[in-house]
């Protein structure tokens, strides 16, 4: 069962998606991650990239808000979070990190189902992937791999 503030998460974020995505074209809202009791921060894509004027014009939208949060808008960056389906998928055969409600697990995406993403940690028999539903996932992150390059 999701905590309050997980619920609350993605509600916001279903509502946020909802105007910024039917409002500006292109432009995918990824998560949303309360960061403070009334402050979130919402991680948005497009296919030319995310700039400063494009973060304007998200934060412009969510102008409603201001009077209970504070909103912060912001590129994915090299560790993009994945909520979706679609995420995973684009993230096959990529490493991860995945914090669920009951634990954490980081691994390489191996398989993006219809209503879990398997996950394998480690090479062997006695390292079984392991099969996370998306609707347990708090937050996960690919894991920017060229920090030591």
């Amino acid at each position: 069962m999701a905590s309050a503030t997980h619920t609350k998460e993605r509600q916001l974020q279903r509502d946020v998606a909802r105007t910024v995505e039917s409002t500006l074209p292109g432009v995918e809202v990824l998560a949303l991650e309360l960061t403070g009791k009334e402050r979130f921060c919402v991680y948005v894509d497009h296919p030319e990239g995310v700039d400063h004027a494009l973060c304007e014009r998200v934060t412009d939208l969510l102008r409603p808000y201001l009077d209970e949060y504070s909103v912060e808008v912001s590129s994915p960056g090299f560790e993009r979070p994945l909520r979706t389906k679609e995420h995973f998928e684009r993230a096959v055969g990529k490493n991860v990190r995945v914090k669920t409600e009951t634990g954490r697990a980081r691994g390489t995406v191996i398989f993006a189902g219809e209503r879990s993403v398997q996950i394998q940690n480690g090479k062997g028999s006695q390292h079984a992937p392991a099969d996370i539903p998306y609707d347990l996932i708090v937050r996960a992150n690919l894991i920017d791999e060229g920090k030591s390059a």
